[in-house]
């Protein structure tokens, strides 16, 4: 199916169960929020899908995708330190908002790279995943991503 292993399907599978519960949670809750049911799966389908990816190796030997993977775990880790402690103050809410709206955007990434090269099938829409045009629109995403972390921490600060 697409070129997938059978790990890969699996890993396709948790992604897009992750993408869904994170746009569920922006638009329903204006953030993912690890303390409802929808980010609490939106969390742990991100860990799975980081866990899953490792095992992936279509291109190679450990590469972009699975760096990507390594530092979407970290900010997860981020995101949870900040939410259980003092660690960073009065900041802490913000660091977690923005710390799980950077995982997303991290999962856009290779959600528009892997689409890109594999549909439709048979013509896909770039011819491999560092095409230029794919470059300028994970710009795009970033631009976005900073255009909504600075709307969610301003709504942090009216809500204080």
């Amino acid at each position: 199916m697409l070129g997938l292993t059978p790990l890969g399907a699996i890993h396709t599978a948790i992604s897009l169960v992750a993408l869904a519960a994170g746009l569920l949670a922006f638009f329903r809750d204006k953030g993912i929020n690890p303390a409802n049911a929808v980010g609490r799966v939106y969390i742990w389908t991100t860990v799975l899908t980081c866990l899953t990816g490792f095992g992936i190796f279509q291109h190679g030997g450990f590469g972009k995708p699975h760096a990507l993977g390594v530092i979407t775990l970290l900010v997860l880790g981020l995101a949870w330190l900040a939410a259980r402690g003092s660690l960073f103050g009065a900041k802490a809410a913000a660091v977690m908002t923005v710390s799980y709206s950077l995982t997303f955007f991290f999962h856009l990434i290779p959600a528009m790279t892997e689409s890109s090269v594999r549909l439709p099938v048979g013509k896909p829409l770039a011819d491999s995943p560092e095409a230029e045009w794919l470059k300028m629109a994970s710009g795009v995403l970033f631009l976005l991503f900073l255009i909504g972390a600075t709307l969610q921490v301003r709504r942090l600060k009216k809500m204080q």
